[in-house]
């Protein structure tokens, strides 16, 4: 029952609202108030204030909302809101003057206030007003005029007008142009108020100076700032007949021999026209000319050429002047002269007759007869007689004889290099007017004479071999040229003996004879010979022969075919040199250094060494450059007594080649022992199996008499070096003592190769040897160290 109530009431109010909407806008009569007008700016934006309607109607703030106060427009849209708390009348959105009114002035939009309680009527008016937000359009961007340059000045032509969507002061005011120096431009008004240009010729045209002309028309409007549209004017300029054919010249003279041939061109008559079109279009004929001219001549009507169409006669006629009248396509017309004066000529040419002739003949001889000839002339008088002449730098020269004879002879030596054959042009000319001329060539060879050496196209040649060649390989090549022809520029190559007599030259190298080309014979070894010389030489084929030589060096390439050899410690079988190792050395302490040599070069012997393997790893290092074994920390008692290092030494070649080497380090706890081998032989025997007792016994029993020797040995020496000196003073005991010797500074252990003089420490009573000076190879001394057994 509720929802049919609240149905029946809804259908009510649209009842009331259609009749209250007929009332508004079929019955506006009931308005109580006098009608208002209001103006805003288009373009505003949504929420612009037009007027406070509640001041203007006398109302009250509230009072409107009371009333069920509404804005009624016409249409669709709704163009304002009311704020009914503080009565603004404002935008609802943007207002677009152009949309609403298109150019109809001024633009009024009508609207009602609607006041419900009591019922009331006011009828209101918006003017929107115009704001200058568009620019004046062409409705083409180009036009294109055609004007005949005859067109009078003050002409007018109407142009496509502009449009602009405002309106008043806004809309289009006027148009301009530029450039302006043929032309002004006016602005016109049509009935309905709109503006088109008129544009007015100034200055009379002229095709010829200048076919097309490019304008700027510009549109402005009155608005502040001005808004403007251009569009682009072209004007063709049209071609009238205002200018009469002109020839290049007004007279013509030309001269034709007599025995000019028929329909030969004695002279072309040109002429022009600076109009275009059939206007510039240039026909030829012959202006009032007699029977005789046409007979003798024939003018192209196109081309002005004159041809001759009958021989000529310098005895019957020696001159013709002939009219000649050019005429365009419009009528116009203009007029030359051509005068052709007949010339008479000498119509028979000189003829050579060629008696003998030599070729070829050889260069470097003396001066020579090559040919033998004579010349004629059939004309009689200066016609007849004649000259003869050749090129003036040829090296010949002619010699005349009795009866209209010449000699062609060379003027001396002549060389084949420079020049093998010449065309000698005889040139035999008359006296005659105009003079006529013969001309004869003489083809003359030079023979070859062996007069050049070969010459090799360098004085040294470098060539590159990389060793471990395969035989015959083709290593570079020598070249020679020799400027003769024939056998005599044939070049053969040979091998020169070499300067050095040891060289092998003829196992080492071959040549090619006819081509150069030098090839190995063998693979070579950079290590036994890197670079070696020879001489080639070029003969040629001429008899006597000549030739010439060239030095040729044979670099050898390295190739990495060596692998590094150690020389310390020596690898030769024998037994191991043990280095000594105190166990109070601390970290870094030097043990000893492995040499390698590289019998390669450069990269393939440049030597890295390290650490292959090793019997307690992290005790030992090797420093990559330098070979040198150090301990790489302090060394303790829970060190065992023997090592064995394995050092790898490789070389930087491609591929790389390596050598290894194993060093035998010993560890002891002190330099006391009289004998250091035995030490080695006791650290062994710590690792070997247990010896029996009697083994044992022996081995004591040996060792204590072999140092009881050794001792009386010392002894006696040492007694003999003290009676031999002063008092005080010490005895070497020579190269008595050998073994290894300890270097108690860190240097590392000494091999065999190193001497001490060794003193006896008088008074001491305890048997104590100081080594003092040691004595270095190549003469090298040593600091003074002490060593104790």
């Amino acid at each position: 029952m509720a929802e049919s109530a609240m149905e029946a009431r809804r259908e009510r109010f649209l009842r009331q609202r259609q009749v209250l909407f007929l009332f508004v806008f079929l019955g506006g009569s009931l308005a109580g108030s006098e009608s208002r007008r209001y103006s805003v700016a288009e373009e505003k934006e949504r929420g612009f204030l037009i007027a406070n309607l509640a001041k203007d109607l006398g109302l009250r703030a509230g009072e409107l909302a009371a009333r069920g106060a509404q804005v009624v427009c016409k249409g669709s849209k709704q163009h304002f809101q009311l704020n009914h708390q503080t009565g603004d009348l404002l935008l609802q959105e943007k207002l677009d003057r152009e949309e609403l009114c298109s150019f109809t002035e001024p633009c009024i939009l009508h609207f009602q206030i609607l006041l419900q309680n009591p019922l009331q009527f006011i009828t209101n008016e918006l003017q929107v007003i115009d704001v200058n937000d568009h620019s004046p359009i062409f409705f083409e961007n180009e036009m294109q005029l055609e004007l005949l340059e005859s067109t009078p000045r003050g002409t007018a032509i109407p142009l496509g007008n502009a449009e602009d969507l405002d309106v008043g002061r806004n809309s289009l005011q006027n148009y301009t142009i530029t450039p302006n120096s043929h032309f002004h431009v006016l602005t016109r008004s049509r009935r309905d108020g709109r503006k088109y240009p008129e544009l007015v010729l100034d200055k009379a045209l002229d095709r010829e100076e200048q076919p097309e002309l490019t304008l700027t028309l510009t549109a402005l409007d009155g608005g502040s700032p001005h808004r403007s549209g251009i569009a682009q004017i072209r004007i063709l300029v049209l071609d009238i007949n205002d200018n009469a054919p002109e020839f290049t010249l007004s007279l013509y003279e030309v001269q034709i021999p007599e025995n000019t041939p028929i329909n030969s061109v004695i002279v072309t008559v040109s002429a022009s026209d600076l109009d275009t079109g059939n206007f510039g279009t240039i026909s030829y004929a012959f202006f009032h000319a007699s029977e005789e001219i046409r007979k003798t001549f024939k003018l192209n009507q196109i081309t002005g050429d004159i041809q001759l169409v009958k021989c000529l006669n310098f005895e019957a006629i020696n001159t013709y002047e002939v009219d000649i009248e050019a005429k365009d396509g419009g009528g116009l017309s203009g007029k030359s002269t051509v005068i052709i004066q007949v010339v008479d000529v000498n119509d028979n040419p000189p003829e050579l007759t060629l008696s003998s002739i030599t070729s070829p003949i050889p260069e470097n001889s003396p001066e020579t007869v090559v040919a033998i000839f004579s010349v004629s002339d059939l004309d009689s008088g200066d016609n007849g007689r004649m000259m003869c002449s050749i090129e003036n730098d040829l090296p010949f020269v002619l010699k005349p004889s009795e009866g209209n004879f010449y000699t062609l002879v060379s003027k001396g030596a002549l060389d084949r290099e420079s020049e093998a054959e010449y065309n000698i042009t005889v040139t035999v000319t008359d006296l005659g007017t105009p003079r006529l001329k013969s001309e004869h060539s003489i083809s003359v060879q030079v023979a070859d004479v062996n007069d050049n050496a070969p010459a090799f196209s360098q004085s040294a040649y470098t060539l590159w071999v990389r060793e471990n060649n395969g035989p015959a390989l083709h290593i570079g090549s020598v070249s020679a040229t020799d400027p003769d022809s024939g056998a005599n520029a044939r070049v053969t190559y040979s091998l020169l003996p070499p300067g050095d007599a040891r060289l092998p030259l003829a196992s080492l190298v071959s040549i090619n004879a006819d081509t150069g080309q030098l090839f190995a014979l063998r693979s070579l070894d950079f290590e036994a010979l890197r670079a070696f010389e020879f001489g080639v030489g070029a003969a040629d084929g001429g008899s006597p022969a000549l030739s010439s030589r060239a030095l040729v060096r044979v670099q050898v390439l390295d190739a990495n075919d060596n692998a590094p050899v150690v020389l310390y410690p020596p690898q030769n079988g024998s037994a191991p040199c043990t280095e000594l190792v105190p166990r109070a050395a601390d970290a870094g302490y030097l043990v000893t250094k492995v040499v390698a040599v590289d019998g390669d070069s450069g990269q393939n012997a440049w030597l890295s060494y390290q650490l292959l393997r090793a019997t307690e790893p992290g005790l030992f290092g090797v420093w990559a450059p330098s070979g040198e074994v150090r301990t790489a920390r302090q060394l303790s008692e829970r060190d065992a007594p023997r090592h064995r290092l394995a050092v790898l030494v490789r070389d930087h070649g491609e591929p790389p080649l390596s050598a290894t080497v194993t060093l035998h380090v010993l560890l002891v706890d002190g330099f006391s022992q009289p004998h250091l081998p035995r030490a080695e032989a006791a650290a062994e025997q710590a690792r070997a199996e247990p010896l029996t007792v009697s083994l044992v016994v022996a081995l004591a029993a040996v060792s204590s008499l072999f140092l009881l020797s050794v001792l009386g040995v010392v002894a006696a020496r040492l007694c003999a070096r003290a009676r031999a000196a002063s008092a005080g003073g010490c005895s070497g005991p020579g190269d008595g003592l050998a073994g290894h010797l300890v270097d108690v500074n860190g240097g590392g252990t000494l091999c065999q190769a190193y001497r001490y003089e060794v003193c006896l420490s008088g008074g001491s009573g305890t048997g104590e040897f100081k080594f003092l000076k040691p004595v270095l190879p190549n003469g090298l001394v040593r600091d003074t160290e002490q060593v104790y057994y």
